[in-house]
């Protein structure tokens, strides 16, 4: 709930402009396996791009992609840190 907001700026973007794909990517911090992680990213991912369509967005402009651990934001050395790490990024696709 508390990305709604900016969800709903996105879907207003998107929406504004339709030639506009985007990759979803899910990342988590690095607690837990890299599997759990894995699967974990892909499901974050997933949730978003579901949440995007359902809002009218074409699904064939959003691709989720679950990166898991693999790119921390910032080093996994503080609760604080590991909090950046668990995130949803959007990258324009080319």
């Amino acid at each position: 709930p508390a990305g709604y907001p900016i969800l709903t700026e996105v879907i207003n973007v998107l929406k504004k402009n339709p030639g506009v794909k985007v990759e979803i990517q899910g990342h988590t911090d690095s607690r837990g396996s890299d599997a759990y992680n894995q699967k974990l990213s892909e499901k974050r991912a997933q949730a978003v791009r579901g949440y995007l369509a359902k809002a009218g967005i074409d699904a064939s402009r959003l691709t989720a992609k679950g990166y898991g651990e693999s790119k921390p934001a910032v080093p996994n050395t503080s609760k604080a840190n590991m909090a950046k790490n668990r995130r949803v990024q959007l990258n324009p696709v080319y």
